[in-house]
């Protein structure tokens, strides 16, 4: 008969602290989310300060300044209040003054379309229906839950025709499943569609995608010229109608570094103009030294602490990620001068083996992080790249191959020749560069070619 009795067993394990945690999260941060990180410590943290140059005014400055106030005063409240301060003219009334002094705001997209439900022949129970799937649309101009679900009580007939009307509404293609019923009610409304252009986009849309050209031509029985006229007609279209109304606010990159080459030497400059600068309050630093073990030296001296803890993963983060940059710079020193298309193959590994730090840390370093150089801004990660096999026994990088595609596709554009993913890997094996069909329409699709 089996027994259970308490056993003794010695097991390892690693666990992270929370300021280990932490200086791993500052570390993966980009410029921006650093800064948010940095005031919303201050905010938590009252041992934490900003150093600022708290100028000092004499008593005497002080006092021409009150005087000087004091005389001006009174003629600021008159302007304050005045009619010309609000637009309004006593002698003139000028209307066009006052329109452009009054606040706009954004319209959206669906304070858009319900602008227009007056213009649809809908009775007071439509139009209740249609206002409602109008307020089901996201950003996109799709639905967000079914159309069967916002009203399940309509008849299905009912319910195709006011989506049918409210999908004419401009911007057309809204209140639509996705990009691709989107795509086909503007080409449904368009007077200049081209033949078949429906067929397409209904049955061939998976072709389309992939750049199946010759199963789309097969099936629906087009040349050349008919097929390269469709697409240019669906590339006209948009396939997210509702995001010319969208109130989100666009997010700037704004670059961790700048590399540039200067006298054949390649510079780099940390960018930490935007972060604020930090320091320690010098009341909470005499409390946290102080001899006595109370309350408040206990508070001072454990914030006191995670004060310098976080400043030091501050200036740890910055100083790994300058490593990072002068290795990238190290073993792309050709991308300086040539620009991406001369990019040579780079891994994490060869660049963590450089500055001594396990991969793990160089990808957290380089994730979402951005450099700005003399051929653009780009993201760290673009420096590492794939290797691609050359003919010469030396490897070219993903990012090389695809300036190649691209300048290929450029060249036979301007000559009217014909494009496909056949043609251009041949021409890249006669440059010497062996890549396959597969592999050259995936590069096309990320080029958008």
């Amino acid at each position: 008969m089996q027994t259970q009795r308490p056993v003794l067993a010695q097991q390892q394990q690693l666990k992270l602290s929370p300021r280990m945690i932490q200086a791993i999260r500052l570390l993966a941060l980009p410029l921006q989310e650093l800064s948010e990180q940095i005031r919303q410590e201050l905010e938590e943290n009252p041992a934490l300060e900003l150093l600022t140059d708290n100028a000092e005014l004499s008593l005497d400055v002080m006092e021409d300044s009150l005087d000087t106030f004091r005389d001006s005063d009174e003629t600021l409240r008159e302007a304050e209040y005045s009619d010309e301060a609000f637009g309004f003219n006593n002698d003139e009334n000028d209307r066009t003054a006052i329109i452009e002094q009054t606040i706009a705001t954004e319209e959206s997209l669906q304070e858009h379309l319900s602008g227009q439900l007056g213009l649809l022949p809908l009775n007071d129970a439509e139009r209740q229906v249609a206002e409602r799937l109008i307020q089901n649309t996201d950003e996109n101009g799709f639905h967000i839950l079914p159309p069967q679900e916002i009203c399940p009580d309509c008849e299905p007939g009912t319910l195709e025709r006011i989506l049918s009307l409210l999908q004419r509404l401009d911007p057309p293609g809204t209140c639509t499943s996705g990009y691709r019923e989107s795509l086909i009610v503007q080409a449904q409304i368009a007077a200049n569609a081209p033949r078949k252009t429906i067929e397409v986009l209904t049955s061939h849309f998976e072709d389309l995608q992939t750049r199946n050209r010759s199963a789309i031509k097969k099936s629906l029985g087009l040349n050349d010229r008919e097929l390269d006229h469709i697409i240019d007609f669906i590339r006209t279209l948009d396939p997210f109608p509702g995001r010319s109304f969208s109130r989100a606010r666009p997010r700037y990159i704004v670059p961790d570094l700048a590399m540039w080459l200067e006298d054949g030497e390649i510079k780099v400059r940390l960018n930490d103009d935007i972060v604020p600068k930090l320091g320690i309050n010098r009341l909470y630093t005499e409390l946290a030294s102080r001899a006595s073990r109370g309350e408040a030296e206990k508070f001072a001296r454990e914030k006191v602490e995670n004060a310098r803890f976080f400043i030091d993963s501050i200036k740890r983060r910055n100083e790994t990620l300058l490593k990072t940059a002068y290795a990238i710079a190290d073993a792309q020193k050709a991308f300086f001068v040539g620009g991406p298309q001369a990019l040579k193959p780079l891994t994490l590994k060869e660049i963590a083996q450089k500055i001594e730090v396990h991969e793990a840390t160089v990808s957290r370093v380089v994730n979402g992080k951005y450099v700005q150089t003399d051929w653009g801004t780009f993201e760290l990660r673009r420096f590492f790249t794939n290797a691609v096999n050359h003919d010469n026994g030396e490897n070219i990088s993903k990012e090389a191959a695809k300036a190649q595609i691209s300048q290929i596709i450029d060249e036979l554009a301007s000559r009217r020749e014909k494009i496909s993913d056949r043609i251009i890997a041949e021409i890249l094996a006669r440059r010497g560069i062996n890549v396959a069909r597969r592999t050259v329409a995936k590069y096309r699709s990320e080029l958008g070619k």
